[in-house]
């Protein structure tokens, strides 16, 4: 309905299109608000809609809003020449009278406002979801891929995967989670826009940097992405080496892999966890520490991961980077990056990345905090996606015993390596 009153009115960024038409108490609600924000614009233009100042703020109402509606990831429409996907608003089924996505120039009566809120109050009430039903169709079992867990939607996209082609000016940014993966993607696609802010805020990181192996009912497909984005490319993944497409080292691709010690990756991932609604309760502190340390968690050992690709670094081009000397050092590491990469950047423009990319910088970025993921898929409010960013945090969370155990775990799964970490800096 709110498309149909005034197409212009959807926000700079994120883009977020209404469809007709929607939920009944909460559209009419939302139809309210806009009225009195747009009062003056139909007054002074007969009733038709006009476009807002660029500058315009349109969070307010979109935060209100977001709060109450269903989600799905969709496409961008390429004749628009545009790329990757947003979270759009969609809608259970289109009106009898207007079609999905219709965009009317004039505001309409006050008797056909009245007309739609009441179908779309019967259609929402016809068989609605309960946010139990919804989270439930969010909500992952694990499965197992070659001995690896990993989210069963995942797995059934494992055939694209495995068959993803690369192109030789890919450049891969492998992680386990919760190890600085968004940082680290922020970071690269700064290098890659030469220090350009405003470029870098053009779309939300997960589609600057698109997700390999993502797959899940409703979003666009991290293969369709990439496919669907011009070279030089980013590409994120969180897979073992061992399961790496092969067309990544027949095309001899450069690779950042970015490592964080293991006691802050478990406090993070257990948060994570929480907020993120694919995955169920992790239940304590406690219990989801001893399944990270069995490997019972999405991806598997982290310590099977960061050997994995320590020791591939041996044979490929390959730079291993500690999210503890990023912390220590930043201006030393991308500077690393940047020899990696065969890239000069003037002072100026390496000062530019390492502000833009501070954690405080990123907290309050929309293009890279993903606030703009609904909470149907991410509850901030729980715990942010972007919480503390600092080395050593598992001091505040760890009992002495739980720390004893951990430590002697440690030891024995990093026997005979030559891979040591940092546990604060």
């Amino acid at each position: 309905m709110v498309q149909m009153l005034c197409p212009a009115l959807v926000p700079p960024f994120p883009e977020t299109p209404l469809t007709w038409p929607g939920p009944g108490t909460t559209w009419l609600l939302l139809l309210l608000d806009l009225l009195l924000e747009q009062e003056q614009h139909l007054l002074h233009h007969g009733g038709s809609c006009t476009a807002q100042p660029a500058g315009s703020d349109h969070r307010g109402w979109r935060r209100s809003a977001y709060a109450a509606l269903p989600y799905k990831r969709h496409q961008r429409s390429t004749q628009e020449g545009r790329e990757g996907g947003y979270l759009c608003l969609q809608h259970p089924q289109p009106g009898p009278s207007t079609a999905p996505g219709t965009v009317l120039a004039q505001v309409p009566s006050s008797s056909e406002v009245v007309e739609a809120a009441s179908r779309e109050e019967s259609q929402c009430c016809v068989d609605p979801l309960s946010a139990m039903e919804q989270e439930a169709e969010i909500t992952q079992e694990l499965g197992s891929l070659h001995g690896i867990p990993l989210y069963k939607s995942f797995i059934e996209g494992w055939p694209q995967v495995k068959a993803f082609q690369a192109r030789p000016d890919d450049l891969l940014l492998s992680t386990y989670p919760k190890s600085g993966t968004t940082w680290l993607s922020e970071i690269m696609d700064m290098i890659y826009q030469d220090g350009n802010v405003e470029k870098c805020r053009r779309d939300a990181i997960y589609n600057r940097v698109p997700f390999l192996e993502l797959r899940a009912p409703g979003e666009t497909s991290g293969i369709e992405l990439l496919e669907n984005t011009p070279s030089p490319r980013l590409v994120k993944t969180h897979l073992p080496v061992q399961l790496l497409p092969t067309s990544f080292w027949e095309k001899d691709c450069k690779i950042i892999y970015m490592a964080r010690n293991p006691k802050d990756v478990a406090i993070s991932y257990y948060y994570f966890h929480q907020m993120a609604k694919i995955h169920h309760d992790p239940g304590t502190k406690a219990e989801f520490l001893e399944n990270f340390m069995a490997g019972k968690v999405p991806y598997g050992s982290w310590y099977d991961h960061v050997r994995g690709w320590w020791e591939k670094k041996q044979e490929k081009k390959i730079l291993y980077l500690f999210y503890e000397d990023m912390k220590k050092d930043p201006r030393r590491e991308v500077q690393k990056i940047l020899q990696f990469l065969g890239k000069e950047l003037a002072e100026g423009t390496v000062d530019r990345i390492l502000h833009h990319t501070s954690f405080q910088e990123m907290k309050k970025n929309p293009a890279a905090n993903y606030e703009t993921v609904l909470p149907a898929l991410m509850d901030h409010s729980i715990s942010p996606f972007l919480r503390k960013g600092i080395s050593g945090d598992w001091k505040n969370h760890f009992t002495v015993a739980q720390n004893e155990r951990f430590d002697q775990h440690y030891q024995e799964l990093m026997a005979g390596s030559d891979l040591h970490f940092q546990m604060e800096v």
